[in-house]
């Protein structure tokens, strides 16, 4: 009985200690992955002396509103050699009348590929993405959706700048638009933590994915690696598995100049946006192995940091100073890296929303992808 009560004083340290390697884990996440991208020096290629002719892709499926709001920004965009394809994907609306006016306005620009829906056979996104790419007359690819819009007439020059020998995929950021609302605030900080963590890992030369709103690579690397072949049987993951199997050290480019920035229209209810995020929790299972490990490892520490907070003050209420000093030490490096990321991202406006939405977040999306991670997917929209 002696002996078990000598132990008493160890089993009191040892969930502090666990939070200890948490906090040390969140830390190195913080410090040494997005401090990365926090580091980096935004670059602008807009001014580049080579300008490769290149081909804007755009999937449509019942897309006429947005095609009208938005089309004529990437159809006006200041670039000297480039093309507008878009994939008319089974529309049942007005989007093949729009089209062709805007044919007839653009005849230089504008090129359209319809796609007839077949009575046995159920379209997928990389489907359209790949007639896309085949009708696509250029090398240079340019990808963005029909809901999304530049927010620069130079947005084609900065993407297109970022080509070179040896830079054949180029990753974009993609904002939402700013609305009312907490679930808005909560999509502006789940994407923006996303693009800090795609973005932060190519500057570490180990890309894994990116976001098809704003992205670009070459005809020469989609055909090499043989298309979407290794993950058709998924609709999703024609952006992110796409660079997750084809990425490498040294043949990835990021662009973060705010003429590069493409803005799309959230999700306006919870519903919507849980069947967003659950299709991209789909995709993931797919990624790299080593991809979803230190995915998975980043999730998880931050997750139980913050159960081990709970626990330590709730068992341990004399202690109190203690997690509270933890959690405030990471909070307060999160808004040292953070505020660097978010002025590059044009989100200063969230930062102080941090405490209550990284909370949010990472139990929202764990909970979405433990769900959603095995589902099978009905449709790419």
């Amino acid at each position: 009985m002696l002996q078990l009560e000598q132990f008493y004083p160890l089993l009191l340290h040892i969930p502090f200690g666990i939070l200890a390697l948490l906090l040390i884990i969140q830390l190195y996440y913080i410090y040494l992955v997005y401090g990365k991208l926090a580091a980096y020096k935004v670059e602008s290629f807009q001014d580049r002396a080579e300008k490769p002719a290149v081909s804007v892709i755009i999937c449509a499926h019942n897309e006429q509103e947005n095609l009208k709001a938005f089309l004529p920004d990437i159809l006006e965009q200041e670039y000297p050699n480039f093309e507008v394809v878009v994939v008319d994907d089974c529309s049942d609306d007005d989007t093949p009348w729009i089209l062709k006016d805007f044919a007839n306005r653009y005849p230089q620009k504008l090129k359209i590929v319809e796609i007839k829906e077949h009575i046995r056979l159920k379209n997928t996104k990389k489907f359209a993405v790949t007639m896309g790419i085949k009708a696509a007359k250029h090398e240079h690819l340019v990808f963005t959706d029909a809901d999304c819009q530049p927010l620069s007439s130079r947005w084609l020059a900065e993407v297109a700048g970022a080509f070179t020998t040896e830079k054949e995929l180029i990753l974009g950021y993609s904002p939402y638009f700013k609305t009312a609302g907490f679930l808005n605030k909560v999509i502006r900080f789940e994407t923006a933590h996303t693009a800090m963590s795609y973005l932060a890992y190519a500057l570490r030369g180990n890309a894994y994915m990116g976001v098809g709103r704003n992205l670009a690579y070459t005809k020469s690397l989609f055909f090499k690696g043989k298309g979407f072949n290794k993950h058709m049987h998924i609709k999703s993951g024609d952006d992110d598995l796409f660079v997750n199997h084809n990425a490498t050290a040294k043949n990835v480019q990021i662009v973060l100049h705010p003429d590069a920035h493409v803005a799309s229209l959230p999700k306006t209810t919870w519903k919507s946006y849980y069947k967003q995020k659950g299709r991209h929790a789909g995709a993931s299972v797919l990624y790299k192995g080593k991809h979803k490990r230190m995915l998975a490892i980043q999730l998880l520490s931050a997750v139980l940091f913050y159960v081990l907070l709970a626990v330590c003050a709730v068992t341990y209420p004399s202690l109190w100073f203690i997690p509270l000093s933890v959690y405030l030490l990471r909070l307060l490096s999160q808004l040292i890296i953070f505020g660097n990321i978010y002025k590059k991202l044009a989100l200063r406006g969230l930062l102080w929303w941090i405490p209550l939405l990284d909370l949010f977040y990472y139990f929202y999306i764990c909970i979405n992808g433990i769900f959603n991670r095995n589902k099978k997917q009905s449709s790419w929209k």
